[in-house]
């Protein structure tokens, strides 16, 4: 199967060629190549004549799309909208990557496939816009979304506590914004045994469970060997950001579960990341 993924570079797309080693795979990446840049991404891609289109390119550092909405719109939507367009040339199914961040968190429970979107931050309605690109342009697409996404050797949430710990020997974190760490392997994994299913749609992934950033962050503590650092918890409005996060955004994986394809429990994976790898 000839696959084309963009944003290899990145966390999920190391896992996801990982995961899809024995494919014919093609990555698509900055700087030599923009999604935003519609005269040469469709091009590109349908020069290479991919029977799968693996959408996992965007911008994601959400309060920087908060401050710079243009380049959010850019890239998260028109870049989407430009991937679907080189889909919809070639023939191929896409797969695109979304985000919890496209509810507002205010529901009171967790969300199904088909709740409809409502998003706040710029990043959020970025997303969501893509969403709605890959609909109107395609007819055989998956939409993955997925939550607080990490893997090993990038810049994530287990990182940055890590460092902020053995920077400052004590933590203050939020207890009020709740939803499911993802672990990019196991992502990966769920992404390729979708992939050959053939049942186009929207489709929630996420290690099951879920918990707060505190939760989070207290066992990342645990698993490094860290449990001694102190962690205060805080809500949301003692601690200043630009873009306004869902406070309670848990995904429920039901679609995908009826065809057979579940993630493991959020500490399981959690655990494994940090086997044989010095934190």
């Amino acid at each position: 199967m000839r696959v084309v993924i963009t944003g290899h570079k990145g966390q999920l797309g190391q896992a996801l060629q990982q995961e899809l080693a024995c494919e014919e795979l093609y990555g698509l990446d900055l700087p030599e190549h923009d999604i935003a840049d519609p005269t040469t991404i469709v091009d590109a891609i349908t020069a290479l004549r991919p029977e799968v289109v693996i959408h996992t390119a965007a911008m994601t550092d959400v309060d920087g799309c908060e401050r710079n909405p243009e380049l959010a719109f850019r890239v998260n939507t028109l870049g989407t909208h430009n991937i679907a367009l080189a889909c919809e040339r070639c023939g191929a199914t896409m797969i695109h990557i979304s985000t919890n961040d496209v509810f507002d968190g205010t529901l009171g429970r967790p969300y199904y496939e088909w709740d409809p979107p409502s998003p706040r931050s710029i990043y959020a309605q970025s997303k969501a816009a893509a969403e709605l690109s890959v609909r109107t342009l395609l007819h055989r697409f998956y939409i993955v979304r997925t939550a607080w996404l990490y893997a090993r050797g990038g810049s994530n949430f287990v990182t940055k506590i890590i460092a902020a710990a053995d920077r400052h020997g004590t933590l203050r974190v939020v207890t009020d914004e709740v939803s499911s760490p993802t672990y990019a392997p196991d992502l990966a994994q769920a992404v390729a045994r979708l992939l050959r299913t053939g049942h186009y749609g929207i489709y929630h992934f996420t290690n099951s469970g879920f918990c707060s950033r505190y939760e989070w962050a207290r066992k990342i503590l645990d698993f490094s060997g860290r449990a001694h650092i102190p962690v205060e918890p805080i809500t949301t409005l003692q601690w200043s950001r630009a873009a306004p996060p869902p406070l309670y955004s848990p995904l429920v994986n039901f679609m995908g579960a009826a065809l057979g394809i579940t993630l493991r429990p959020w500490e399981e994976a959690l655990q494994e990341y940090f086997a044989g790898h010095e934190p």
